[in-house]
């Protein structure tokens, strides 16, 4: 079994990370600990003065850090889009694009464009981010797109009589969709990079359990039930972080591969490659999803 010793990463200077949703939680840890070894991180979060407020905690660990803040709401196609267009005003480079914000279990909600939020923050925001960024990425040697994932995509179901969860709202099924949609996306997306003959890849990864501001949303019983198990069942986001850490550093890394906690039912333990379930390789249904988020976000590529 492949495992991952960041601490035998070597330095980063002059690579460009973009991290989402990186003031706080696994966004936070992987930002800090890329910055650790010298990467240049743009923190790419909702709430700009959270941002510098993060910047400012990782400098205490990582002084000489290379950090910036640039505002996005995934959940606002325009949003995105004013991202990506500042970013590319500016940098001509992005080694790495790590997927990572999200939401979990909130009440029922449609954004702005009309879609349910945690489809529209998880996964369409994304989707439409990586394809206004492709380009520069393809551009820069040894790049690598990682989406982030969850063990909620085993239960998970791409509904697409129902995309949006408007007639039926499940605050844990769509949740479970949108972090299957997670997944599917990063497979398909290196099927497509690999049949185009780039030489960008695409990986997933999931942090298993970890006790971060996304569970501010999951009902109280809940929580109170599950607390006295709390401490076997959970590491923290710092570790939570390492195997997204694997799939945008490890040398053993191939498109496709897929990352978690090695430990009981991947909640916990050391980061290695795992295996998603059968569902998550239908390729049907991930050339579907990837064809309705082309029509949703107005964004086309690798088609």
């Amino acid at each position: 079994m492949s495992t991952f010793d960041f601490n035998k990463v070597p330095s980063q200077k002059g690579r460009i990370a973009v991290v989402t949703g990186s003031n706080i939680g696994l966004g936070y840890e992987t930002a800090l600990a890329l910055a650790k070894k010298d990467a240049k991180v743009i923190l790419a979060c909702r709430n700009l003065e959270k941002a510098n407020n993060a910047i400012e905690k990782i400098k205490i660990q990582a002084p000489k850090a290379d950090l910036e803040a640039i505002q996005i709401d995934l959940s606002k196609l325009n949003s995105v889009d004013d991202f990506a267009e500042n970013y590319l005003k500016r940098f001509d480079q992005l080694d790495l694009l790590i997927n990572n914000a999200g939401v979990m279990m909130p009440p029922f909600t449609l954004t702005d464009d009309g879609f349910e939020l945690q489809l529209a923050a998880n996964h369409l925001g994304h989707f439409k981010l990586t394809g206004l960024l492709l380009d520069t990425i393809e551009k820069t040697s040894n790049s690598r797109i990682i989406s982030l994932s969850s063990n909620a995509h085993k239960s998970g179901k791409i509904n697409f009589d129902d995309l949006q969860s408007k007639n039926n709202y499940s605050a844990l099924a769509a949740y479970s969709q949108s972090k299957l949609a997670c997944l599917m996306y990063a497979y398909e997306m290196q099927r497509r990079l690999k049949r185009a003959n780039y030489q960008t890849i695409s990986t997933a990864a999931h942090p298993g359990v970890s006790m971060t501001n996304l569970v501010q949303h999951v009902p109280l019983w809940m929580k109170i039930v599950f607390a006295p198990f709390i401490p076997f069942v959970t590491h923290s986001p710092a570790e939570g972080a390492k195997p997204t850490l694997y799939a945008a550093l490890g040398n053993d890394v191939n498109g496709g591969d897929y990352f978690g906690p090695t430990g009981f039912n991947e909640m916990k333990g050391k980061a290695g490659k795992i295996l998603s379930k059968p569902h998550s390789h239908d390729e049907d249904v991930a050339k579907k999803l990837w064809e309705v988020s082309e029509d949703l976000t107005r964004t086309k590529y690798l088609s």
